[in-house]
């Protein structure tokens, strides 16, 4: 490959993509030491990520017959951590067949990523956040997406040209952002004219299936809390969403998940899910952590307009927050709502409504775990904000807390939070609420 300046550039040669980034601060002198090498496959997109002690000076081409990608690190010697990387392709791995290392030249090692199938890579680098050193990321998502039953993929391909906003909305959806809460407006005042003691509710009168979206927190690089004994959040709320799926499956509910396996998504990703299928309600499933070992129960938060409800809710949101820079994104400005009188009206509605949805659920739950708070907490938490969508965040229990921890552990427990939370959503449709559309 070419010698390469200090700044970003692409150039399109016979058959090949080549993209160039070198840290500015970078010189020749540099040499790296890689401490981690991991690897994350999924049917949504693959992630490899190479964590070292100094940023990674990389250059990298899409080459053809056969597909590969060919990536190039400077100012590094192949060593033992870089060498395991081939070891970790596995067999279910949706765009990677194997993946060869070598010492190219003196200064440069080449990792060589054979593929499944065409691809549309991201690589890019990330300064160090939490305990993560350096990142360099490689990306591999589908080229093509033809999946039309779960749009997660579609709408991580719009997430990452920038097309998807804070809030969850997308510039490629068919109506605007006022468009859509113009309607949720009208579904409002239409709740405020009925009749409920006549006994037919939204459900009944508009004869669909309820559309549940359940989010397990974290995921891939993101482990989220991290128990004593080293139980990991991401794996135990996973465990606990796909069995609420199958409870309100069962109850008759359609239900979607923003993962379904252990990967990486964004916040604004899991928003703009709930949205693009007109979800009724919106859960985040999550286990707590705490710097005090001794803090434990099990607790319900909403969203917040106006700041927490109490610093613990602050301090929660916060660290829920980090998940993006914890993941490792590229943060892009999408298309925003316009904070309007509409938005706001919208807002306040919607959050009312995840209040009540949220009190039904922190009731029930309080039946098997100690509740750490007797009502609903609110703060900014980001996975919270569609605009209209009533959406609440449940942490299960505290990871970080030893006998907490044996709880999310066993099974039992983990069946009795999905009964819950399948009992809270199904007494909230049956005692009137509204659907969306």
């Amino acid at each position: 490959m070419a010698s390469l300046n200090r700044r970003q550039f692409i150039t399109a040669a016979a058959g090949s993509l080549i993209l160039s980034v070198l840290p500015e601060n970078a010189t020749a002198a540099e040499v790296q030491k890689f401490v981690a090498v991991r690897y994350w496959p999924a049917n949504a997109y693959t992630r490899v990520t190479l964590e070292s002690t100094l940023p990674a000076q990389h250059a990298f081409s899409v080459e053809q017959n056969p597909q590969r990608i060919v990536l190039d690190i400077k100012n590094v010697k192949l060593q033992g951590v870089l060498e395991t990387l081939p070891a970790k392709v596995l067999n279910r791995d949706p765009y990677v067949k194997k993946i060869r290392v070598a010492q190219h030249d003196r200064n440069t090692v080449r990792i060589v990523m054979d593929l499944k199938t065409a691809v549309e890579p991201q690589i890019f680098t990330l300064a160090p956040v939490a305990n993560f050193k350096n990142r360099l990321v490689v990306d591999l998502y589908p080229a093509s997406v033809a999946d039309e039953e779960d749009p997660l993929m579609a709408l991580l391909q719009d997430y990452r040209r920038g097309d998807i906003g804070s809030d969850g909305s997308n510039t490629h959806q068919k109506h605007s952002s006022d468009d859509i809460l113009g309607d949720k407006i009208q579904d409002i005042l239409a709740q405020e004219n009925s009749k409920k003691s006549q006994g037919i509710n939204h459900y009944q009168r508009k004869k669909r299936r309820i559309i549940v979206v359940l989010d397990p927190g974290h995921g891939g690089e993101d482990p989220g809390a991290v128990g004593p004994s080293g139980l990991k959040e991401k794996n135990v709320v996973l465990a606990i969403a796909r069995e609420t799926r199958q409870l309100l499956q069962a109850k008759g509910y359609k239900v979607y998940m923003t993962r379904n396996e252990d990967v990486f998504i964004p916040l604004r990703v899991r928003v703009a899910k709930a949205r693009s299928v007109k979800a009724d309600v919106f859960v985040s499933i999550h286990a707590d952590a705490s710097e005090r070992s001794s803090a434990r129960g099990t607790g319900v938060f909403a969203l917040s307009q106006k700041g927490a409800t109490s610093e613990a809710a602050r301090y929660l949101a916060k660290t829920q927050n980090a998940a993006d820079s914890i993941g490792g994104i590229i943060e892009k400005v999408g298309n925003k709502m316009v904070d309007n009188t509409l938005f706001d009206l919208t807002q306040t509605a919607t959050i009312n409504d995840s209040l009540k949805l949220g009190k039904i659920v922190l009731n029930l739950l309080g039946k098997i775990n100690k509740l750490h708070q007797g009502r609903v907490e609110q703060a900014g938490f980001a996975v919270l904000k569609a605009p209209d969508i009533p959406s609440i965040l449940v942490e299960t229990a505290f990871i970080s807390n030893p006998i907490e921890e044996q709880k999310l552990a066993n099974q039992k427990f983990r069946t009795q939070c999905a009964k819950t939370i399948t009992e809270g959503i199904d007494t909230y449709f049956r005692q009137g609420a509204a659907l969306r559309g």
